[in-house]
């Protein structure tokens, strides 16, 4: 089957598309690209959180016309190449599993409007639903493509990572990613930190790392994720009340998230690691991060698996939930039981 997974991270750097054709134990990527939010975009969904109920309804509509309109014009580009469904992740807004809430905005009535597909869309909240995290999902795809590594790790928005424990898959938020350094990066007018190298210019401040250090989630068992409502009011507080230049804040960050992945990585002895998103091209966390656990082996793979991993996974989801097939394993997220994520919308599609 040909699916288009649509992915749109907490980091704000714009919408993933992956077409992918996907058989359940495998997968090819026939197209992919990103395209980057515009500016009012980003800036709307950077603070709908604190927007009324009207412009929140808004946005979930307004959104899932663009990524529709998205998914169409790229589509067209590549007419050549059939689609017979679109699994989108939409973009998280509220994430808040112990209230029972999480929210993905991008009305997948919307994208189907626009596409002319069927589509599936509101993968998490079943799960939440069930007493689940409704998070990671992507540990089912890591477990069918990517199973040959003791782990994988995804640095995005979030570093989360998937591995397994005694024949199940398990896997957890670990802590900020992207979500911090690019948020810092800005400080400079930079989207990001290429390499980086304005962190690998700064030093580690060693008060402001035992504050992030000693923050409560990190001594809580998994399952467990998290959202930026925890960034906002537990995480940015502490280096915002500071006064260190942003080379050094960069650091410290870079450290930090270094030190809590390699904190997981000797928890669990795992030997083999496969990392992607787009905190895999951040040569400054990766050699940290080898230097605190040099006994792994690293492997930032292909810049397709890198940068598309998510939506190729977002793909097989949409995949499984047509078929009917278990797509959200209750090992991750601590629900009740597995579950078949995943509203549909549109028509769907003959499936054989």
């Amino acid at each position: 089957m040909n699916i288009l997974g649509l992915m749109s991270g907490t980091s704000l750097d714009g919408v993933d598309l992956a077409l992918c054709s996907i058989d359940g134990t495998g997968y090819r990527v026939l197209a992919a690209d990103t395209v980057p939010y515009p500016a009012a975009w980003r800036q709307r969904l950077a603070t709908l959180e604190q927007a009324s109920a009207l412009e929140y309804a808004q946005a979930n509509v307004d959104l899932g016309h663009y990524l529709g309109a998205t998914a169409h014009r790229f589509l067209r580009q590549h007419a050549d190449l059939p689609c017979e469904a679109v699994a989108s992740h939409g973009h998280t807004i509220f994430h808040q599993p112990t209230l029972g809430l999480t929210a993905q905005i991008g009305d997948g009535d919307a994208i189907a409007a626009e596409t002319g597909l069927p589509v599936v869309s509101n993968f998490r909240t079943l799960d939440v639903a069930l007493g689940g995290q409704g998070a990671p999902l992507v540990p089912v795809g890591d477990e069918l493509f990517f199973g040959r590594y003791d782990a994988c790790l995804n640095l995005g928005g979030i570093a989360n990572i998937s591995y397994r424990d005694q024949g199940r898959r398990v896997a957890f938020d670990i802590c900020p990613c992207n979500m911090v350094l690019n948020r810092m990066a800005a400080m400079l007018g930079m989207d990001y930190d290429p390499d980086g190298r304005t962190a690998r210019q700064g030093t580690p401040d060693g008060h402001l790392l035992q504050q992030m250090e000693g923050l409560d989630y990190y001594r809580q068992a998994p399952p467990k994720s998290l959202g930026k409502e925890w960034f906002v009011e537990h995480f940015w507080p502490l280096p915002a009340a500071t006064d260190l230049p942003v080379a050094d804040l960069l650091a410290t960050a870079t450290r930090h998230i270094a030190l809590r992945i390699a904190a997981v990585l000797h928890g669990r002895h795992i030997g083999s690691l496969l990392v992607t998103g787009g905190g895999a091209w951040n040569r400054y966390l990766i050699e940290s991060l080898h230097g605190l656990a040099p006994e792994v082996e690293i492997t930032v793979p292909d810049a397709l698996t890198v940068n598309y991993k998510e939506a190729i996974i977002f793909a097989l989801l949409g995949y499984l939930r047509l078929g009917g097939r278990v797509n959200t394993q209750a090992s991750v997220t601590g629900a009740r039981c597995d579950s078949i994520g995943g509203t549909l919308s549109g028509l769907l599609p003959p499936l054989g």
